[in-house]
C-alpha cells in the first residue's frame, strides 16, 4: 500500500500542479491586466511621456523668447505721430512751433527766431527724441533705426544709427501744406 499511496500522491500532486498552472493561465488570460493589456498600457504611458516632453520643450521655447522682440508697426506709427506734435525750440511770432511745422520751415529755408537754422533745430530735436525713445544697441531689442523725411523736390532729413537688419517694423506718414507733400519713413530694426 505504501507504493500505491506514493503513486497516488505523486499523481495527485502532478495533477494539482498541472491544474494550478492551468488555473494561473486561465486567470492571467481572463485578467484585465494580462500580458497584452500590460503591453498596451506601457505603450500608452510612453506616448503620454513623449507628448509631455514635446509640450515642455515648446513651453520652454515660448518662455525663453523675449517679450519685447523689436517693436510693432503700431509702436512705430505712434512714435511718428507723437514726434510730429513735439514742440521745438524754434520760435515763430514768439511761439514755439511743432516738429511738423518745423519740417516745412526747413524745407523752405525760413530762419527761426534768434537766427536759428530750422534744419539744424529739426536734426537736433529728432536725434534727441529718438535717443530718449529707442534704446538702440547690439544687445538691445532695437538694433538700429532710420528716419527719412522728404518731399517731392528734396530730401529734408536723413537720420540713422545702428545695424540695418532684415527684421524691421516701420511707419510711413505723409501730410501736406497746400500742394506740398511731406513723407516720413521710420524703420526700427530688431
Amino acid at each position: 500500500m505504501d507504493k500505491k499511496n506514493k503513486k497516488a500522491q505523486k499523481s495527485s500532486c502532478l495533477l494539482s500542479k498541472k491544474s494550478g498552472q492551468d488555473m494561473k493561465s486561465k486567470i492571467s488570460s481572463a485578467s484585465p491586466f494580462g500580458k497584452k493589456a500590460q503591453e498596451e498600457m506601457v505603450g500608452f504611458a510612453l506616448i503620454l511621456i513623449i507628448v509631455a516632453v514635446i509640450f515642455i520643450v515648446l513651453l520652454a521655447s515660448y518662455i525663453k523668447k523675449p517679450q519685447s522682440e523689436g517693436i510693432g508697426s503700431s509702436e512705430a506709427n505712434s512714435f511718428v505721430q507723437s514726434f510730429l506734435q513735439y514742440t521745438t525750440s524754434c520760435e515763430q511770432n514768439s511761439e514755439n512751433i511743432t516738429v511738423q511745422r518745423l519740417i516745412f520751415k526747413c524745407q523752405e529755408k525760413e530762419i527761426c527766431s534768434y537766427n536759428l537754422d530750422p534744419c539744424k533745430v529739426l536734426n537736433d530735436t529728432l536725434k534727441g527724441i529718438i535717443k530718449e525713445s529707442w534704446n538702440v544697441g547690439e544687445k538691445n531689442p532695437v538694433k538700429g533705426y532710420s528716419l527719412i523725411i522728404f518731399s517731392e523736390k528734396q530730401q529734408i532729413l536723413n537720420l540713422s544709427e545702428g545695424v540695418v537688419t532684415n527684421n524691421y517694423k516701420g511707419s510711413e506718414q505723409d501730410f501736406g501744406k497746400g500742394d506740398e507733400f511731406i513723407i516720413i519713413l521710420f524703420n526700427a530694426y530688431s
